[in-house]
């Protein structure tokens, strides 16, 4: 019986199926790296894009302002507010320097909610005009333009913190029971875009909160 000779072709001993054509490799190679670079550029966009206005916590951002620097250091004051500080605390500017009328309303309807055991703590109330102008300066940098920054703060001239007749109030189940049942001591939501922002409006107790403002912008005290 003849017997056929064995291939003396080393190629022979690897199976056709097994190998990866070094073409191929370069393809899988050129493919992987280009994802990892799609993957880069989205993470930095991702990264830059602003964050939403709903957070403000924005306006958190910007209600105590940085201590020295440019234009010198604020202070209590000047109506910063320090941690944890209720509308009963006499002590403290932000607090003592606020409309009599609007102060009476606030612990009248804290008294209230005390009950349901919240408590109404006072994250900005009066304001100096420095620490107005302080604020209404890191707006314009934060977003960007007077046009954006018009609507989370206002200018000294017009802004009712700074003449003590608007308060700031957190945290958010104050401000929900707030919201309910504010009109009730004259204590209205003036703005949609600020759900923490108060001020007394004493008709509000027999016809309810007048309608909201989008903003601070479509607010006709501060066309002035």
């Amino acid at each position: 019986m003849t017997q056929t000779p064995r291939s003396t072709n080393p190629r022979s001993t690897t199976p056709r199926s097994t190998r990866t054509p070094p073409r191929r490799v370069h393809r899988l190679l050129a493919v992987a790296l280009a994802v990892v670079a799609i993957s880069a550029v989205i993470a930095a966009l991702c990264y830059q894009l602003p964050r939403s206005s709903s957070s403000f916590s924005s306006h958190a951002s910007l209600s105590a302002p940085r201590r020295g620097g440019h234009g010198g250091a604020l202070g209590e004051a000047d109506g910063v507010v320090p941690d944890g500080v209720t509308v009963f605390d006499d002590t403290v500017p932000a607090v003592a320097k606020l409309d009599p009328d609007l102060l009476k309303a606030l612990r009248r309807a804290a008294a209230d909610a005390g009950g349901d055991g919240l408590e109404f703590r006072v994250n900005s109330g009066w304001r100096s005009v420095a620490y107005q102008n302080r604020l209404l300066g890191e707006a314009v940098a934060k977003y960007g333009s007077e046009a954006e920054a018009a609507r989370w703060v206002a200018t000294a001239a017009t802004s009712p913190h700074v003449s003590g007749d608007a308060v700031d109030i957190g945290p958010s189940d104050a401000t929900a029971w707030l919201s309910e049942h504010g009109a009730a001591y004259g204590l209205c939501r003036i703005y949609r875009n600020e759900p923490w922002h108060y001020e007394l409006r004493p008709e509000a107790v027999d016809h309810g909160c007048p309608h909201m403002y989008a903003d601070p912008t479509q607010d006709p005290r501060m066309q002035k």
